[in-house]
C-alpha cells in the first residue's frame, strides 16, 4: 500500500460515524448489512450515511453490492489489511520486541470482545 492510499483510508476512519460504520461492517461479517438496516442500528440518517458509505468505498474499506433495489455493504477485509500491515510494516525497527504483541494479534487474531485469541 502507499502512502496516499493509507492516507486515504485513514481521513475515512476520521470520522466518528464513518468509524462506527466500519466496525459495524467487521462485525457484521462477509454478508455485511443493508444500508438501510447500518442507518437504523447507528441511528443516522440515511441520506448522511450514503455519504459516509461512498467515502468509505473510495477508500476501498467497504465494498457495495447491489441485490435489487437493496444495496448491502460489507467490510473490505483485504483493505483492512493493507492498511494495518502498511501501519506496523516498519515499526519494529531492528527491535522485534517492540511490537510482539501488535504481530501476535494480526497473526492469530482478536475475539469479539476485544481480547486476543491467543492461549
Amino acid at each position: 500500500m502507499e502512502s496516499k492510499r493509507a492516507l486515504e483510508a485513514l481521513s475515512a476512519l476520521s470520522h466518528e460515524t464513518r468509524l462506527s460504520v466500519f466496525r459495524l461492517l467487521v462485525t457484521a461479517g462477509p454478508t455485511g448489512l443493508s444500508a438501510g438496516v447500518i442507518a437504523e442500528q447507528l441511528e443516522v440518517l440515511p441520506n448522511t450515511l450514503s455519504n459516509h458509505l461512498g467515502l468509505l468505498a473510495r477508500a476501498g474499506l467497504v465494498v457495495p453490492a447491489r441485490n435489487g433495489r437493496v444495496i448491502r455493504y460489507s467490510a473490505n477485509y483485504d483493505g483492512m489489511r493493507e492498511l494495518m500491515a502498511f501501519l506496523v510494516r516498519d515499526c519494529c525497527a531492528g527491535n522485534p520486541e517492540i511490537c510482539s504483541s501488535l504481530l501476535a494479534v494480526a497473526a492469530h487474531g482478536a475475539t469479539c470482545d476485544g481480547t486476543t485469541a491467543l492461549t
